[in-house]
């Protein structure tokens, strides 16, 4: 009989565990989608707007130098989804690649070869075609977008915590304390006994004391890794668009 009601509160205790925990998980992979889906919309948004802006003012001449934007967008949105990209390399590359176009443009009578547009954009930041946008840009694109990916991958990895955390080991001291304090009075015949607020507190700290230990670092991970990059990101994306309608003005 013993036996029964240590199997029987083991599983009373993991479906505990489990349910407790789901609302959470469920949080964390619906916040993930949610997030996600706003991010990647805002992006090709704002790709969709520029495109249309610089198709109006410089038209097939934008057309014909448009990969130039696109593979900018490509290439921000690979980082953002994990990949491997250097986002201020990417940014210096783009400013050049968009240099060295327009210099050709601006000069189509004349031949120009590979080491002149070398020789160009060693003096970019001396001659600073674009003004202080190129710089402006990669400092709030940087931040808005580390604190982007940091926010997602928070996402998912609060998720995995908490699955994991949920998956808990009893011990002996606490298969023998769940059962007594869920069936005890079963054997009196106090079926519908319910223990007191305090004991069950008091038995369920003995069962999750290692993961009681967590609180202090999660409550770091929401805060510093999860709530202040958001806030961060928002703030900077904002401020991204305005600058990228600004490259109209100076290009």
């Amino acid at each position: 009989m013993e036996e029964n009601l240590s199997q029987r509160s083991s599983r009373d205790f993991e479906k505990l565990m489990d349910d407790t925990s789901e609302e959470l998980r469920d949080t964390f992979m619906t916040g993930h989608k949610r997030f996600d889906d706003f991010f990647l919309e805002l992006l090709e948004n704002t790709e969709r707007s520029l495109n249309e802006m610089f198709l109006r003012t410089y038209g097939k001449p934008y057309l014909q130098n448009a990969e130039v934007f696109q593979g900018l967008f490509a290439e921000l949105k690979r980082y953002y989804t994990g990949g491997n990209v250097n986002l201020e390399e990417m940014l210096n590359d783009f400013w050049m690649r968009l240099l060295e176009r327009m210099f050709q443009l601006l000069n189509s009578q004349y031949l120009i070869n590979e080491d002149y547009l070398e020789c160009i954009g060693k003096y970019m930041e001396q001659l600073k075609p674009f003004g202080d946008v190129p710089k402006k840009l990669k400092s709030q694109v940087t931040r808005a977008f580390i604190a982007a990916r940091t926010f997602v991958q928070g996402l998912m990895v609060g998720r995995e915590v908490a699955n994991r955390v949920s998956k808990v080991t009893m011990s002996s001291a606490c298969v023998s304390g769940f059962t007594k304090m869920l069936y005890c009075s079963y054997c009196q015949g106090l079926f519908t006994l319910k223990p007191c607020n305090n004991y069950c507190l008091n038995v369920m700290k003995g069962c999750l004391a290692n993961q009681a230990d967590l609180d202090p670092e999660w409550s770091k991970f929401i805060g510093e890794t999860f709530l202040v990059p958001l806030t961060k990101s928002m703030t900077d994306l904002r401020q991204t668009y305005v600058s990228t309608r600004n490259l109209n003005h100076n290009c």
